[in-house]
C-alpha cells in the first residue's frame, strides 16, 4: 500500500493550492456550520423552557398568543378544569395578553416590533426558569415593567431605571431585569396585566391561559374539559407542543436560506477540489508512472489519490468547524414570524453539528478528488515516464 506520508508531503509541498482549496472547503462548512447552530438556537430559544406538565389555551383556530381572543370572565372556567394544580388553595392559573409595540432601534435605522406581554402575579411561577437578575418585578397597577435581558439597551429607555413610552403618552419606567433560561421570554417587556390591557385597549380580554397541572399525564383529561364545550372555543396545548409550533417556520426559513447557501458553496468548493487535484496529477505524471512501475496496482493509485483529496477536505473542514464555534458569542435579533416581534438568538454549537460539518467536508473531498483520482489510476507507466 502507498504510504500515507507520500500524500502528506504533496500536500506540504504544494502549500499555496492546499491553503486556497482548504480555505474554500472550510468557508463551506462555516456556513453549513453557522446555519444548523442558529436553527439549534432558534429550537432552544424557543422550547428553552417548555413543560409537559403545563398546558396553554388559546382561541380555537389560532396559532399563536398574537391572534387569540380570550374573554377574561372565562379564565375561571379554565382553573376550574380537572388536573389543574393549585398552591395555598388557589389554581395556578394565569392569564396574560400579548400585543406588539413599535420601536427605535439604538445604533441602527429603522424600527422594529417588540413583544409587550401583560402578566399576573402568577405568571412568573408558571415559569420554572425565570428569575430576576437586575432590580426587582413592577408592582402590580404601577406604570412599571421589567425587561428580559436580551433586549436590555437595544432600545431607547429599555434598560434598568430608564423609561420609554408603551405607548403614545403612556410612559413606563423599566425597574427590573430578568432571565428566563434564555428563552423567547428574554426578548419581550412583561408589565402588569391591567396596564397593558388599558394602554392597547385590550380590557376585558386575554390572549391566553396558562395553567400548570398535578402531572403531565394530567393533559388529556384537562384538555378534553377545556375544550368539550364547543361554545367556549377553546384550544389547549401542551406548553412543549406549543413552543415547537412556534419555532417552525423561523427554523424552516433558516434550514432553507443555509442549506441553498451551503449547496451552491459547495458546488464551487468541489469544484475546486477538483482543479487542484488535476493540476497536481498533471505536474506529477512520473511519480505516478514510477509507483506503477513499482508494481502499485491500480486500485492502490486510485485509493492514494483519494486519501489526499480527503485529506485536503478535512484540513479544511477543521478549520470551519473550529471558526463556527466562535460564533457561539454571538447573538442577533430576527423577526419571529409566528409573533412578528423582535427576538433574540444565539448560535448553539453542538458536537453532532460539529461532527456532521466535518464528515460533509470529508464528503466534499472524496466527490470532489474522485474523478482526478481515477484519472491517476488510469495513468500509463510508459507514458507517465516519457512525459
Amino acid at each position: 500500500m502507498i504510504p500515507v506520508r507520500y500524500n502528506l508531503r504533496s500536500l506540504i509541498v504544494r502549500k499555496a493550492t492546499t491553503v486556497a482549496t482548504s480555505l474554500g472547503i472550510a468557508l463551506v462548512v462555516f456556513v453549513l456550520a453557522a446555519s444548523m447552530m442558529l436553527v439549534s438556537g432558534i429550537e432552544r430559544t424557543l422550547g428553552a423552557t417548555g413543560r409537559a406538565d403545563t398546558a396553554i389555551v388559546l382561541r380555537k383556530g389560532s396559532d399563536a398568543e398574537l391572534n387569540s381572543i380570550i374573554d377574561v370572565q372565562k379564565v375561571g372556567l379554565v382553573a376550574a378544569a380537572p388536573g389543574v394544580a393549585t398552591a395555598g388553595g388557589a389554581a395556578l392559573v394565569a392569564g396574560e395578553v400579548v400585543v406588539v409595540a413599535t420601536m427605535q432601534k439604538l445604533g441602527a435605522d429603522g424600527v422594529t416590533n417588540v413583544l409587550i406581554r401583560g402578566v399576573t402575579e402568577r405568571s412568573a411561577s408558571l415559569r420554572g426558569a425565570l428569575t430576576v437578575v437586575d432590580g426587582r418585578a413592577p408592582a402590580p397597577g404601577a406604570d412599571e415593567v421589567m425587561i428580559g435581558r436580551q433586549i436590555r439597551g437595544r432600545f431607547p429607555g429599555v434598560d434598568l431605571g430608564q423609561s420609554f413610552e408603551l405607548k403614545k403618552n403612556r410612559p413606563v419606567k423599566v425597574v427590573g431585569v430578568f432571565s428566563d433560561g434564555r428563552s423567547s421570554h428574554e426578548s419581550e417587556v412583561w408589565g402588569d396585566l391591567d396596564l397593558v390591557r388599558s394602554s392597547f385597549g385590550r380590557a376585558g380580554m386575554v390572549s391566553s391561559v396558562r395553567a400548570r397541572l398535578t402531572s403531565r399525564e394530567a393533559f388529556d383529561a384537562f384538555r378534553q374539559s377545556v375544550e368539550g364545550d364547543k361554545n367556549l372555543g377553546f384550544e389547549a396545548l401542551r406548553e412543549t407542543e406549543f413552543l415547537e409550533k412556534q419555532s417552525e417556520g423561523l427554523r424552516a426559513f433558516v434550514t432553507a436560506l443555509g442549506s441553498t447557501i451551503a449547496f451552491f458553496f459547495s458546488v464551487g468548493a468541489m469544484i475546486g477540489a477538483m482543479i487542484t487535484m488535476y493540476a497536481s496529477i498533471a505536474n506529477r505524471q512520473r511519480e505516478i508512472g514510477t509507483l506503477r512501475a513499482l508494481g502499485f496496482p491500480r486500485w492502490q493509485i486510485l485509493a492514494s489519490f483519494l486519501i489526499e483529496s480527503v485529506s485536503l477536505a478535512l484540513l479544511g473542514g477543521f478549520v470551519g468547524a473550529g471558526a463556527a464555534t466562535a460564533l457561539r458569542l454571538v447573538s442577533f435579533s430576527m423577526m419571529n414570524f409566528s409573533t412578528w416581534s423582535e427576538m433574540v438568538f444565539t448560535f448553539e454549537p453542538t458536537p453532532g453539528i460539529l461532527l456532521g460539518a466535518v464528515v460533509f467536508a470529508g464528503v466534499m473531498g472524496l466527490v470532489g478528488g474522485f474523478f482526478p483520482a481515477l484519472r491517476a489510476a488510469r495513468t500509463s507507466p510508459v507514458v507517465a515516464m516519457k512525459g
